[in-house]
């Protein structure tokens, strides 16, 4: 069929709902709802037997769906109405949600039922962005394909919504308001964490810290100590630990209410933190040993890697790779990495030295896992990765993705070239001339698009808890393998000769040429790039990489133009 996805940004969610639809045989098209006329535009060019709403924050207009069958993916189980729904599912500690399929009608979310799917929660409160982009996105992307089946059944109806049917256990709820996100750092530790929970990543818990208003982000159960409720105790990396009522409260990003951008709470406070020491407890950067096999883990927050951060984990990793161990995982968190931080860079003093620093601070990382020929390196990401993160983890001898797993290869419409020693690790996997299609096009990849391509080399599923058992479960089978050594003397071979051939300082040295281009001379638009995504700018138009693509069907087209410096 041909099928419109109508969305206020191509987020992640919507990006899996377009290849699971692709990859099914259908003509996808996208299309941003920046406006009535160009959703209406949209669908006169596309022609849509069908048209889906997989994330919609605006109304879908009535000429749109009147004349189109129109099914909107809403974060909430059959009855749930209003726009806040994954907010009041955390805040009032709900044990079961879910994910619905409906038709548009005038009212919202008011439609007939398409289907829908239902999953527990968990007692302890998910951040709103990991539930919206775990259970909730599975669920949905699940719903999707459904959808488009049903579509074509000539017969298939939707069910009216009847609030007297079993099966409808949601009901309409008004939208979160600042009231409702207010907290006191009186208040337990538990009831502040869920607080912030239910509105992170946006728009964040309210409260004053160090005589500030901000908006908190990123909270941990802490220790039980005993403090003055509101009284910084401890500092680290970038985390500060705070007294609550009862038990302490680790917070790792904060906002100014007052203009300002998230970032890490020591930077926000800082000389407010003064005389505030450093306390073991909370650490983004963790080494596991086993017999034969090391796990260095990281979870950087929304992905985004400091310069600071990378220092860490490269030091974490040279750290791992002088160990005894045969096998060495780098297993990444909830997003597996995004590259460097642009919120860090935009808040810096000088943000064109600050994202040169960053740059070079990602490169020290991956070059840690490309150059390490003590042991066998395995990534493992159970979590989306774009640009500088995708490259990070290609430098491995087996990379292993999760199976929901989205990667965005590619610079393109940040503004930027590329580093990373991408122009070694992606054509050494995937050809030169697919890692000019990837970069250029600027189209996301799938998991098993990832392993047809020679991005990635296995897919594994369950959840993420699951799928890291299973990497380091292959970790330790890879390690006592009989082929053990010749694999690991065929990794240092293959280094050593393409070290003669073109050492990775090279490499390095002519990405940073071309990076200095784009991060000082602004030749491609970083500035702006960084700027609206810092500021969450809403898109005027469906950018060109999205819209000049709507007839792709996953094969080679050498027409699509790559940018210029590639």
């Amino acid at each position: 069929m041909r099928i419109l996805l109508l969305c206020s940004s191509f987020n992640g969610l919507t990006q899996r709902a377009w290849l699971e639809l692709r990859r099914a045989g259908h003509d996808v098209s996208v299309e941003l709802a920046v406006s009535e006329h160009a959703m209406a535009e949209a669908a006169e060019l596309a022609k849509p037997d069908l048209i889906i709403c997989p994330f919609l924050k605006e109304r879908v207009p009535e000429a749109l769906w009147r004349g189109h069958r129109t099914v909107i993916i809403h974060p909430g189980p059959p009855g749930d109405r209003g726009p806040s729904s994954l907010d009041w599912a955390i805040a009032e500690g709900e044990r079961e949600w879910g994910v619905t399929a409906l038709q548009a009608v005038e009212e919202m979310d008011a439609g007939p039922l398409w289907g829908w799917r239902t999953f527990p929660l968990p007692s302890e409160p998910p951040r709103k962005s990991a539930l919206y982009n775990g259970p909730v996105a599975d669920a949905a992307v699940e719903l999707v394909a459904e959808v488009a089946v049903k579509a074509a059944d000539p017969l298939f109806a939707p069910v009216p919504l009847d609030y007297r049917s079993p099966g409808v256990t949601g009901r309409l709820r008004r939208p979160m308001r600042h009231a409702d996100r207010e907290f006191s750092w009186e208040q337990p530790a538990e009831e502040i964490v869920r607080v912030v929970r239910a509105a992170d990543g946006s728009p964040g818990g309210r409260a004053r810290l160090c005589e500030l208003p901000v908006r908190v982000f990123d909270a941990h159960r802490g220790p039980e100590l005993a403090g003055t409720p509101g009284a910084v105790a401890a500092r680290r990396e970038g985390a500060v630990l705070v007294h609550a009522g009862q038990g302490t409260v680790w917070v790792g990003h904060l906002r100014p209410e007052e203009g300002g951008v998230k970032l890490p709470a020591t930077m926000v406070l800082g000389e407010r933190l003064a005389g505030v020491g450093e306390r073991a407890g909370y650490s983004e950067i963790t080494y596991e040993r086993g017999e034969d096999v090391g796990v260095v883990s990281f979870d950087f927050y929304n992905g985004a890697m400091s310069t600071d951060q990378c220092r860490r984990l490269a030091a974490a990793l040279r750290y791992a790779a002088a160990q005894d161990t045969r096998v060495l995982v780098v297993r990444g968190g909830e997003v597996f990495s995004n590259g460097i931080h642009l919120n860090v860079i935009e808040a810096a003093r000088h943000p064109e030295l600050e994202a040169w620093m960053n740059i070079n601070a990602i490169n020290a990382v991956c070059r840690e896992i490309v150059a390490c020929t003590s042991q066998l390196v395995v990534t493992s990401i159970a979590g989306n990765a774009g640009a500088g993160g995708v490259m990070m983890g290609l430098g491995a001898d087996r990379v292993i993705v999760r199976e929901p797993v989205v990667l965005n290869p590619h610079y393109r419409t940040m503004g930027l070239f590329g580093s990373e020693f991408w122009t070694y690790v992606l054509p050494r996997r995937v050809g030169a001339e697919r890692a000019l299609e990837l970069t250029g096009r600027a189209l996301p990849v799938g998991a098993a698009e990832a392993v047809e391509l020679g991005l990635a080399d296995r897919v594994a599923g369950g959840s993420r808890q699951e799928f890291e058992r299973r990497v380091v479960e292959f970790a330790h089978r890879l390690a006592q393998d009989s082929s053990y050594e010749g694999l690991l003397a065929a990794r240092r071979q293959a280094r050593e000769a393409d070290e003669r051939r073109k050492p990775l300082d090279a490499y390095r040295a002519e990405e940073l040429a071309e990076m200095s281009r784009d991060m000082f001379d602004d030749r491609n638009g970083f500035r702006a790039a960084r700027r609206a995504f810092v500021g969450k700018v809403k898109a005027q138009a469906t950018p060109p990489h999205l819209a000049g693509h709507r007839e792709l069907s996953g094969a080679s087209d050498p027409s699509v133009p790559i940018t210029s410096h590639m």
